[in-house]
C-alpha cells in the first residue's frame, strides 16, 4: 500500500480489487485510515485458509465496515456497539457498489441470529465489554466454529487472550505481523450442547454522593464503575432554574448530566444523545429508575446533532471525548463544538468539561467569539461559551 497525503483517499486493497474507504464521522482532510494492520491481518489469514462454502460469518467490532465490504460476497452478519460503525458501513457499502442492507447490522444491546461457523473478532478498547461479548458469543457458536481475533500488539492485553481461553476454548496467538497479531480459538466440537440462552456481564451501578440516583452502566458504558472524575467537576455548575429550556446532553454516556439537569431544572426539557447504543439503553433504564418519562427527559442513538433544528436549545452540556476507540484527537471534540453552535439559539450557552491540557478555550473562543471559565482546578477546566 502507497502512503498518501493527508486527507487524500487511501484505497483497502484485496483481491485484485481496491476498496474506497472513509471513517465516521465524514471530516475533510481526514489523516487517519478507515482500517488498521489487524484488518489486513485478518483478511490476509483468510486468503491462506478460506472458509467453507455456505459458512455463516460473524464480525464483530467491525469499525466502519472495512472486513464486511472486503468480505461482502460472505454475507456476514456485523455486531457493534457504534452507531457511527453503522454509518460508516452502510457508506462504505455503496461506495464501493454494494447495497447498504446487504450486510445486517446488529446493535450490541440485541443478538445476533447465530449459529456461526466463522467469527472474526476485533478487539475492543474496554474489557468489560470484550468479556460480555464472548460471554453472549458462545451459546451462537456452531460446533467447531472457528474464531480469530485481531488486534494491535500495543492495544492486546494478555488479559483479553485469556479471557478468549477461559469462556470460548483453547487459544493460542500468532506471529506479529506490521505490529498486528492474531488469535484463534478453538471451539469444542459438543458446543451444540451449550444452552441457547444468552449469558451476559450484569450491569455495575453506583449512586451519587449524598444523592439516591442510581445509575446503572453497562459493560461498553464509558466509566463503567464509578462516576468519572471530569463529571464529578462538572456536575456542581449545572443549573438550577425553573425556567422553561430546552437542553441538549451530548455524548451523554449513562445519562448522569441530562438526569441532573431534570431534576434541578425542573421545566426542562431535555434530549440524551450518544452513538453507543448500551449507553443509550442504560441512560433510559436510569431515567425510569429516577421517574422520569420522556416528556422531560429522551435518550436516543445519534452520531451527533446533524438531525437536530438549528438555533432550537438553550443549552448544550458536553463531557466530550478525546478518543476515538485507540485514536486519540480533538477531531471529535471539535465536530461537537461545531454542531452545538448552530443548534443554540441567540444567547444560548455551551457548557463542557475538559482537561485542561487540551487547551479547548481557545477553540471555543474562535468558534464562538467568548469562552469563559466557569471553574478549574488542576487537572480539569468547566468551560462556557455563549452564542451572541
Amino acid at each position: 500500500m502507497v502512503p498518501v497525503a493527508p486527507g487524500m483517499m487511501e484505497k483497502l486493497k484485496y483481491k485484485e480489487r481496491e476498496l474506497s474507504l472513509r471513517r465516521f464521522p465524514l471530516r475533510e482532510k481526514e489523516p487517519l485510515r478507515a482500517w488498521d494492520a489487524a484488518d489486513e491481518h485478518l483478511l490476509k489469514f483468510l486468503d491462506d485458509e478460506p472458509c467453507a462454502a455456505g459458512s455463516r460469518v460473524l464480525i464483530f467490532n467491525d469499525a466502519f465496515g472495512a472486513l464486511a465490504v472486503a468480505l461482502n460476497e460472505l454475507r456476514p452478519q456485523v455486531w457493534s456497539d457504534s452507531f457511527l460503525a453503522r454509518l460508516g458501513l452502510a457508506h462504505n457499502l455503496e461506495a464501493n457498489g454494494l447495497a447498504a442492507q446487504s450486510v445486517p447490522f446488529v446493535a450490541a444491546d440485541g443478538v445476533p441470529e447465530g449459529p456461526f461457523d466463522l467469527v472474526l473478532l476485533k478487539l475492543p478498547k474496554s474489557l468489560a465489554f470484550w468479556e460480555d461479548t464472548l460471554l453472549r458469543l458462545r451459546p451462537l457458536l456452531a460446533p467447531e466454529a472457528r474464531i480469530v481475533t485481531g488486534g494491535m500488539i500495543k492495544h492486546s492485553p494478555a488479559r483479553a487472550y485469556e479471557l478468549l481461553e477461559s469462556i470460548l476454548g483453547p487459544t493460542r496467538t500468532g506471529q506479529g505481523w506490521r505490529k498486528s497479531r492474531l488469535a484463534f480459538t478453538a471451539f469444542p466440537a459438543d458446543g451444540a450442547g451449550i444452552s441457547s440462552q444468552s449469558t451476559n456481564l450484569p450491569d455495575a451501578a453506583y449512586t451519587l454522593d449524598g444523592d439516591d440516583l442510581l445509575l446503572n452502566n453497562g459493560p461498553n458504558v464509558f466509566s463503567r464503575d464509578h462516576l468519572d472524575l471530569g463529571t464529578r467537576f462538572l456536575l456542581p455548575h449545572l443549573p438550577r432554574t425553573d425556567v422553561p429550556m430546552e437542553v441538549v446532553d451530548l455524548g451523554s454516556g449513562n445519562g448522569v448530566l441530562g438526569l441532573v439537569l431534570a431534576r434541578q431544572c425542573v421545566r426542562a426539557k431535555i434530549v440524551g444523545l450518544d452513538e453507543s447504543y448500551q449507553a443509550v439503553a442504560c441512560a433510559r433504564k436510569n431515567a425510569r429508575a429516577a421517574g422520569l418519562d420522556e416528556t422531560r427527559i429522551r435518550f436516543q442513538v445519534e452520531g451527533g446533532l446533524q438531525g437536530l433544528p438549528a438555533a432550537s436549545f438553550d443549552l448544550v452540556v458536553c463531557n466530550p471525548p478525546f478518543h476515538q476507540a485507540q485514536a486519540v484527537g480533538d477531531q471529535i471534540a471539535w465536530g461537537m463544538f461545531h454542531q452545538s453552535r448552530r443548534i443554540l439559539k441567540p444567547g444560548g450557552r455551551l457548557l463542557i468539561v475538559s482537561n485542561r491540557h487540551l487547551g479547548y478555550h481557545v477553540k471555543l473562543k474562535r468558534l464562538f467569539g467568548n469562552c469563559a471559565v466557569v471553574a478549574s482546578n488542576r487537572k480539569f477546566v468547566v468551560l462556557q461559551a455563549t452564542v451572541s
